[in-house]
């Protein structure tokens, strides 16, 4: 059976010898990638219990807060995909209903699993666009094949906002222990006051993986921050010059490394994000370790006027376009497998 209730919510998995893929049918989110022989599931569980986003309520459920984000928050889980925002929405939008990164975010998906393959589909009603999402998983395999498509159902060009928000979490990410990889070359610090907690000098622009602090020296992103308390955000185009982008990540404790794969030529931009017991509001209350790796068609998170605004960073359009009555498909893949040094992964 793939019907499964995860973290008392309504889900679907998809195995083989290896690895277990759990998505659950609210929000669609990829909560787990667990290796099945060590137990590990790379991606973050927040600390506050999840509901359905259907059944979300600001009067009866404050626990979540009482803003554009709590619908989100009441039930997100490891890997959010944001469409067809990446941030916040405008006060009118949000006035209207809309939660943070876009509806696909909190919408019910139709999910059916088809020998090694699941497949989850969804409409945006106040966006016109419809997504599918394909996961396949051969025997054997460590490595799952994911395949994106969104098709605009109107009859107007529509410029997007589509990112894969990857959240890593404990036990996997340890402070001062988990080691990073990726492809990124050129690199910005959010140039905004981000975080109370922010180590990172704002707008910086720098070469991964060596940030400018506020101290005035550097920090190597390669290695999760050692701080019992801090907060950032930065922006790192994925390297031109290469076809194919992609982090990995490796926790040396257990030994398991996760990395995504993906076409820079789709997703020239990753966002990482740090929230390391920073944030006091609701649901957050201080006790959220993560580590977003983001990467997407947009730089920062912002809403979507800022992101038409902005146009571009380092000369690199900063969304992306689905035409009139078209489809836009991508591909990427996920791996999780056990390594003895993150640079013994096979990408």
């Amino acid at each position: 059976m793939s019907e499964i209730l995860y973290r008392n919510r309504r889900a679907v998995q998809l195995e083989n010898e290896h690895l277990q893929i759990v998505v659950t049918r609210e929000g669609g989110h990829l909560a787990v990638i667990r290796d099945k022989a060590t137990g590990v599931n790379p991606l973050w569980s927040p600390p506050w219990p999840t509901i359905e986003p259907s059944t979300y309520d600001p009067a009866k459920h404050p626990e979540y807060g009482g803003n554009s984000e709590s619908k989100l928050l009441a039930g997100i889980l490891g890997h959010n995909l944001c469409l067809d925002l990446f941030g916040g929405p405008s006060d009118e939008e949000a006035a209207a209903g809309m939660t943070v990164h876009g509806e696909a975010s909190v919408n019910e998906y139709e999910i059916t699993v088809e020998g090694d393959t699941l497949t989850q589909k969804t409409t945006l009603p106040c966006a016109h666009l419809a997504f599918q999402r394909t996961i396949r998983l051969p025997a054997g395999a460590r490595r799952a094949a994911i395949t994106e498509t969104v098709e605009n159902l109107e009859s107007l060009d529509r410029p997007i906002a589509w990112t894969q928000h990857v959240t890593l979490g404990p036990p996997f990410l340890e402070c001062g222990v988990t080691q990073f990889r990726s492809t990124a070359t050129k690199s910005q610090v959010i140039d905004t006051g981000f975080s109370d907690v922010g180590y990172m000098k704002p707008g910086a622009e720098f070469t991964w993986p060596m940030v400018p602090t506020l101290n005035g020296g550097v920090e190597d992103m390669q290695l999760f921050s050692d701080r019992k308390v801090s907060g950032a955000f930065s922006t790192h185009l994925m390297d031109p010059e290469r076809e194919l982008a992609y982090f990995s990540a490796w926790n040396p404790t257990s030994g398991i490394a996760l990395a995504y794969v993906w076409k820079q030529s789709d997703f020239p931009w990753m966002g990482i994000w740090e929230e390391n017991h920073g944030r006091d509001v609701p649901p957050w209350n201080n006790q959220a370790l993560t580590r977003g790796m983001e990467f997407g068609a947009s730089p920062f998170p912002e809403s979507r006027r800022k992101m038409i605004h902005r146009g571009s960073l380092f000369g690199v359009p900063g969304y992306c376009w689905v035409p009139a009555k078209s489809k836009v498909t991508i591909e990427y893949a996920a791996l999780l497998q056990p390594v003895a040094s993150i640079d013994d992964l096979e990408l």
